[in-house]
């Protein structure tokens, strides 16, 4: 089978390439934390040159892609197990490929992303009558009235690598119509801290890059998040590496970096409940 090639750098088909590369090739290494075997039949079908990618996300970069997706496994395996018919949605979906390692044979599934980005997807991951793409913004919320919503079997949402590109008052105001529109439902996402958006955009104006590209720096995610809306409720949190056995195998700069993140507490993890009324 000829593989695809992705002729043009910079475009949002090339950043969407970084999280599947370190998930096809990290899974396979360590499948104990991830086993993700879609990324890597994806992958194969891609003519690119991955040297980029792999220069830039590294050992330490890569297993933390790994290390999310895993975190976000465990808790959506979890809410299932509670709610077996659940809707799930996932904002900023890119070539995620979650659904393939969750799916319970009954929950339904969106993947919601920018048109050119959904236009991709749909090259190598297949739609079907529980598994299907929405091509909008996350921020334009007539996505809500496409989704299939029962507050008994449960809403669920995901959204990795999301917030930190927008301001704060476009998330919060986010986070707040979507507890208003489906009350009863739950959130985890990714988010960073001040100093590691500072490491990041001094990394980047180092490689040319001059316009910050990261927003939102938590520290304290309960009372961060208490303030965007009180229909908002943080049952869970934790630092990215907490929940996951280091492995000695790794190179030392990893165990390093980990270590130094989980010291200053630069990613985390944050589960959210929408309050009802």
């Amino acid at each position: 089978m000829a593989k695809d090639s992705i002729p043009f750098e910079g475009t949002v088909q090339e950043t969407m390439l970084g999280p599947l590369w370190a998930r096809a090739k990290f899974s396979q290494l360590y499948p104990n934390i991830l086993d993700d075997r879609k990324a890597s039949e994806i992958i194969k079908k891609i003519d690119y040159d991955f040297t980029k990618v792999k220069e830039y996300l590294g050992e330490w970069r890569g297993i933390g892609l790994l290390v999310r997706a895993r975190n976000f496994d465990d808790a959506l395996k979890k809410y299932i197990e509670k709610f077996p018919e659940a809707t799930v949605v996932n904002v900023g979906a890119g070539l995620d490929t979650t659904f393939y390692r969750v799916d319970n044979g009954s929950i339904k599934w969106y993947d919601l992303d920018l048109p050119d980005a959904i236009e991709f997807r749909r090259k190598y991951i297949q739609e079907s009558n529980r598994c299907v793409s929405i091509s909008k913004s996350a921020l334009d919320y007539s996505w809500f009235d496409q989704v299939d919503f029962n507050p008994t079997n449960g809403m669920f949402i995901i959204a990795g690598g999301f917030i930190y590109y927008f301001q704060e008052s476009e998330i919060s105001a986010l986070f707040g119509a979507l507890a208003k529109n489906f009350p009863g439902g739950e959130l985890i996402f990714d988010c960073v801290s001040n100093l590691a958006i500072k490491v990041a955009h001094k990394r980047a104006k180092k490689a040319g890059v001059e316009t910050p590209f990261w927003h939102i720096g938590i520290r304290d995610p309960i009372k961060t998040i208490a303030n965007w809306s009180d229909k908002l409720e943080v049952i869970d949190w934790y630092t990215m590496y907490a929940r996951t056995e280091l492995n000695p195998r790794w190179h030392k700069k990893t165990l390093r970096m980990i270590k130094m993140a989980e010291r200053f507490k630069t990613a985390k993890i944050v589960q959210v409940k929408f309050i009802k009324s």
